[in-house]
């Protein structure tokens, strides 16, 4: 039994050659730091919602009210975007929310 190269047959070798470009690939620094992420925070029964409040706006920069209505949030959908930005600035927000034991997850 002989066998039979289908491909070869309908690519001939003469059409498959084909220049490539040459690919130059970027610093992985300069990738991760333009990644659009967020920070999600989850809801526990541990923390107060002037723990979360102060903890959030520490965290974010953000007014007592903004960081109330992501505490609300939180509290009642059992999770919220607590913050958007570069992913190095979404690593830092984690981990000044998890400082008191919060539980973040960062997305992008």
């Amino acid at each position: 039994m002989k066998f039979f190269d289908l491909a070869s047959e309908l690519w001939p070798a003469a059409l498959t050659t084909v220049d490539s470009p040459e690919i130059d690939y970027a610093p992985m620094g300069d990738i991760v730091e333009e990644l659009a992420s967020r920070v999600i925070l989850y809801n526990d029964n541990i923390h107060t919602f002037d723990e979360v409040i102060a903890q959030v706006a520490k965290a974010t920069g953000q007014s007592h009210r903004e960081a109330a209505r992501v505490a609300w949030e939180v509290h009642t959908r059992g999770l919220a975007s607590a913050f958007e930005g570069e992913l190095f600035d979404c690593l830092q927000v984690s981990s000044v929310l998890e400082e008191i034991a919060l539980h973040t997850q960062v997305m992008t």
